[in-house]
């Protein structure tokens, strides 16, 4: 089997996939079950996996002819808008809908707490929502800053929060306690949350921007009291997700509005509604102890994460004894799935403590890592990204202009680390080249993955430099991509990727785990070039903390 085709190797007759679907004997051939002891493809002899191909609608994508959610258009199609409160936590005391229901062919829903509007073009429908949010009457509620963020999670922590290795560490001959923080994140995706909803025959049909169809489905089903088989949900390509599009709302919005409009529906959030209301990857508070020997050997290590979860919360290192935590708090924001997960704060919380612990036992950060490090596939990545990097020599170089620093870690069976140089300025810093190892096992397409570990970089990049979700009495002050500022071109550093294809390992994911080791190591570079430590992000040097 290859190209599409089923090629007998003697003969070299051939036939298509679809020649054999349309013959009696071979369609009913493609309904039997696969034997139990048939073995894959050694990867030794692989002719397409392997390779790297193109995707078959990549013209389209780039040429702006591929049609996402947010261009599927229906017969009959209105365009929906929905009633959002000013600020979280508000609730609603008083509507009128009558100025919207006089408007005409505009369709108002108002039941509960749901309120919406659809329209034949989508600016009658903002006309009509406009007059019902004038009608509107909110009663606020009590909500914490973006500047208070941290204290409230730790204050409305939901465990208990002790090192059990106290003991240890008092009799240790050195001990470090630190604490780190990141704040929340947006997804900030390319297309907004976008779902089109059609009613026919007592059934429904969405179309919609989501990673979990099945899970969508479940909610439709549920919300409209359907059984599973009379809701289809169809998933076009997105303009991005990153986590951040497993949530049902918009397609639960455009099926409520459908159903009361008796056509079509598509429902398209704005830029201001993806910011404030779909949901953030978590804010952390992470605290770190760990304790040496007179050697600089770790002989104790407690790492706990409040709020953001515990990917990757546990050392790869070791440590003698270890414990982590992973504790949840009551968020102020929604949150939700990105990119790697809380792999992306723990990782940052660890690599940046073990820089830290490195200074204390008087050793290198490189050398530091791997007398503790076990681990052959991530001692591998951490050892060849040192050497394209020239570690040694780079780090050797004292300059308060210019700063080197090192990470790694592993999750998801994959294993990653990177080396950074950053160049400071007054009042600033920007990073000047970024090498990258990574490693998850065989490689199947090596040109998406190596766009993925591009993404993955430039993506961890943002949170490092700029990006953060700042919000006061309940209002998201960064809801525009003027506030909330991600990486921009000028940012891109020099990119060295290499990556180490392990054709004798199973493959593993590529998409998530090589964004966590970005952030640690320019915050490592930063403190090599300032001496001063960053124990959050962004990074903002005159605020960055103790040396």
């Amino acid at each position: 089997m290859r190209d599409g085709k089923a090629v007998h190797a003697v003969s070299r007759r051939e036939f298509t996939y679809a020649d054999l679907a349309n013959s009696d004997d071979q369609a009913a051939a493609f309904k039997k079950s696969i034997p139990r002891d048939v073995t894959v493809t050694p990867v030794k002899v692989w002719k397409v996996m392997g390779r790297t191909l193109v995707r078959p609608n990549g013209r389209a994508l780039v040429t702006g002819a591929h049609r996402f959610p947010s261009d599927i258009m229906r017969p009959g199609m209105l365009y929906g808008k929905v009633l959002r409160p000013p600020s979280y936590g508000a609730r609603r005391t008083a509507v009128d809908a009558a100025p919207a229901q006089a408007m005409k062919d505009v369709v108002v829903v108002q039941d509960g707490e749901f309120v919406g509007v659809a329209a034949p073009t989508a600016f009658a429908a903002e006309q009509a929502l406009a007059a019902v949010a004038k009608t509107a009457v909110w009663e606020p509620a009590p909500h914490p800053s973006s500047k208070d963020v941290f204290t409230y999670l730790r204050t409305h922590a939901r465990g208990v929060i002790k090192n059990p290795f106290a003991d240890t560490m008092a009799a240790a001959a050195r001990a470090l306690r630190q604490t780190y923080v990141v704040p929340y994140i947006q997804h900030a995706p390319l297309e907004p949350h976008a779902a089109v909803a059609e009613w026919e025959g007592g059934k429904l049909t969405v179309w919609a921007g989501t990673r979990d169809p099945f899970g969508t489905r479940s909610e439709l089903a549920r919300a409209f009291g359907l059984a599973g088989d009379r809701v289809r949900v169809l998933v076009p390509d997105f303009g991005a997700g990153f986590g951040g599009k497993d949530a049902a709302a918009a397609s639960l919005e455009a099926a409520r509005l459908a159903r009361a409009a008796g056509k079509p529906v598509q429902v398209r959030w704005t830029r201001k509604e993806e910011f404030t209301w779909a949901t953030c990857r978590p804010a952390a508070v992470m605290d770190l102890e760990a304790s040496l020997d007179a050697e600089g050997a770790l002989t104790s290590w407690y790492q706990v994460n409040i709020n953001a979860g515990s990917p990757a919360i546990n050392t790869p290192y070791r440590t003698g004894k270890a414990r982590s935590q992973s504790v949840r708090s009551n968020s102020p924001m929604y949150q939700g799935p990105y990119r790697a997960l809380a792999a992306t704060a723990n990782n940052f919380a660890r690599e940046c403590f073990m820089d830290e612990l490195a200074q204390a036992a008087g050793s290198d950060p490189l050398q530091f890592r791997l007398a503790h490090l076990d681990d052959a596939r991530l001692r591998t990545v951490l050892e060849t990204a040192a050497k394209r990097f020239n570690w040694r020599e780079r780090y050797a170089k004292k300059s308060p202009e210019v700063g080197v620093g090192l990470a790694c870690g592993t999750e998801k069976g994959s294993y990653v680390a990177a080396c950074a140089e950053v160049a400071i300025r007054r009042g600033g810093f920007s990073v000047r080249r970024v090498c990258e190892v990574f490693e998850c096992g065989a490689i199947v397409n090596p040109g998406n993955l190596l766009s993925q570990v591009q993404g993955c970089i430039l993506m961890g990049l943002g949170p490092v430099l700029r990006e953060e979700m700042q919000f006061e009495n309940g209002r998201v002050l960064t809801a525009s991509f003027w506030r909330y500022l991600v990486p921009r071109f000028r940012d891109v550093p020099e990119l060295d990727i290499h990556l180490l294809d392990r054709p004798d390992l199973p493959s593993a994911g590529g998409g998530e785990t090589p964004i966590i080791a970005i952030a640690p190591a320019v915050a490592n570079a930063v403190f090599h070039a300032t001496r001063q430590r960053v124990r959050r992000l962004p990074i903002r040097l005159p605020e960055v903390g103790e040396t």
